[in-house]
């Protein structure tokens, strides 16, 4: 078995299908091996996701309860006050926490009142000693510099699915939005968190595409959420089945083999997901979780920390602590 000892941009389709299609074992052993040659294979990332604005949002992605136009159980809230946030903040770091994610349920940034409270909140986190991240839906490469000067470290902005599948998902946005948004985040030295989400209807040929566009970026991004589908009533995906966790562990040890510097994240759906089936996650080249108190990923249900701290005790897991050198990478 060949183990990748450098990065590679230059993927080809059929090179990213023969690793995702071989027999699971294999291919769990493979992203296993490459996992440890690149990282601590006991360390997991745990980070805290906060939704700092919440529902209303005008575009219409299938799969969120957030769209203003789809009648869910989530209650529009507008944008937090800042000393809500910073104790929240506090809160995730108390816990264990290395990383703060602020998310936002707008289309795109604009630049107001509001988008100035994000910068302070974006500065006070920062102030604590935690990672920042934000996800806040399209930014421009002047909005993204005004984030990376207040102390940003990262921006999340999934692809969600593949290229030829997107408009199936989304019809308010076009893909090339999405990747213009990570061009601004990039270009302003944010480092790039960007996924998908499998169980949207797509298939095996739409997950081996979206891999591809993230793993022949110029660079790849620093970390790699995989989220499985969180089927929320009233969205028209809500009948969806949920995600086998096979498909789950064979897509996160693709990743793996093929960005294997990145973080890989165990996103949404782990609510349903039994320690087993998580432990097998973290075999296959998962290396990051979010988790909080009740807390929400998104306004879909997380596993709380006391049940998570449990399970690192139970896998022999421990929490990734910040890396100090890579946090001054946004003060420049």
């Amino acid at each position: 078995m060949k183990i990748f000892k450098q990065l590679r941009h230059n993927w080809t389709k059929e090179e990213i299908e023969k690793i995702y299609n071989q027999p699971l074992l294999e291919l769990i052993f493979q992203a296993s091996s490459i996992h440890r040659e690149w990282h601590n294979p006991r360390e997991i990332q745990v980070s805290t996701l906060l939704s700092i604005k919440t529902g209303g949002c005008p575009e219409d992605c299938s799969y969120c309860g957030q769209a203003a136009r789809y009648h869910t159980n989530i209650k529009v809230q507008a944008l937090l006050p800042t000393a809500t946030v910073l104790a929240h903040a506090k809160k995730a770091k108390e816990s264990g926490s290395s990383r703060f994610c602020m998310a936002a349920a707008w289309r795109e940034v604009r630049d107001n009142k509001d988008f100035d409270r994000v910068i302070e909140m974006v500065k006070g986190v920062k102030n604590l000693g935690l990672e920042v991240c934000c996800t806040l839906g399209m930014i421009t490469e002047e909005q993204a510099i005004r984030l990376q000067e207040a102390g940003l470290y990262a921006y999340n902005h999934n692809l969600d699915t593949s290229e030829n599948y997107y408009d199936e998902i989304i019809s308010t946005r076009k893909f090339d939005h999405r990747i213009k948004t990570i061009e601004n985040v990039r270009k302003a030295g944010i480092t790039v968190c960007s996924g998908g989400i499998i169980g949207l209807g797509e298939t095996h040929k739409d997950r081996i595409s979206m891999l591809l566009t993230l793993a022949t970026m110029e660079k790849h991004p620093e970390s790699v959420p995989i989220n499985a589908l969180a089927r929320v009533k009233g969205t028209p995906l809500e009948n969806n089945p949920k995600v086998d966790i096979w498909e789950m562990v064979r897509i996160i040890a693709t990743a793996r083999i093929v960005m294997p510097a990145s973080v890989v994240r165990l996103s949404a759906g782990r609510i349903e997901m039994s320690e087993t089936e998580q432990a097998w996650c973290f075999m296959a080249g998962a290396n990051s979780i979010f988790t909080g108190e009740r807390e929400t990923l998104l306004v879909t249900p997380n596993p709380g920390v006391s049940e998570d701290m449990q399970m690192f005790q139970n896998l022999g897991l421990i929490p990734m602590k910040k890396k100090e050198k890579e946090s001054t990478t946004c003060q420049h």
